[in-house]
């Protein structure tokens, strides 16, 4: 089912989620990020501690130089996955989409509606990507820069939380909802 411009008649809201309003809401959300982190860091450590991302012992040079590419990756990283929920838009038919931040979320959102198939794609597709993309990437890297491109996984994941919670969420719903999802929230549809 392709991007619908319009909501078809005899379609109620069943369901909103809005972030930015909805404090318990963005608490579950931000607490499922932190336990999603601790289970990706606490076993990873034991292989290679992540002592190692604070070493000194090639220099205060190197050090520095690791996080300031850890900065720039995250700010990279949160760009590239709002843009990859953007493809997805597009794959999905939608021809306008607006990016933005908020402070505490960047979003991608538009003004079409999304089968539940088609939106669980779009909300899928940058943890998915990207996932595989650092899953490749990471065991590559040499150890002293290993947490630094971890990190970035690390947050693809947890930073997912979002997502992860509609796509449980929505799984749960009728077969015919339509999302429409402004960005930093969502709005469900349903004839049921």
């Amino acid at each position: 089912m392709k991007a619908i411009k319009t909501l078809p008649e005899g379609y109620k809201e069943i369901y909103s989620i809005d972030l930015q309003k909805n404090k318990k809401m963005s608490l579950l959300v931000n607490l499922i990020a932190i336990a999603i982190a601790l289970l990706l860091i606490v076993p990873i450590h034991f292989l290679i501690p992540i002592s190692t991302l604070f070493s000194m012992e090639n220099g205060f040079g190197n050090y520095a130089i690791r996080f300031l590419a850890l900065i720039v990756l995250m700010i990279v990283y949160m760009v590239l996955h709002e843009l990859v929920h953007g493809i997805a838009m597009k794959m999905c038919g939608t021809e306008k989409i607006r990016y933005g931040f908020t402070g505490m979320y960047a979003f991608a959102g538009s003004d079409d509606y999304y089968g539940k198939k088609p939106y669980i794609f779009i909300a899928l597709a940058p943890v998915v990507l990207w996932g595989i993309v650092l899953a490749i990437i990471t065991p590559l890297v040499p150890i002293e820069r290993f947490w630094v491109v971890y990190f970035i996984q690390i947050i693809n994941i947890s930073g997912a939380a979002g997502d992860l919670f509609v796509t449980v969420r929505f799984s749960r719903l009728p077969k015919d909802i339509l999302v429409k999802d402004y960005g930093v929230g969502m709005t469900v549809y349903s004839r049921s």
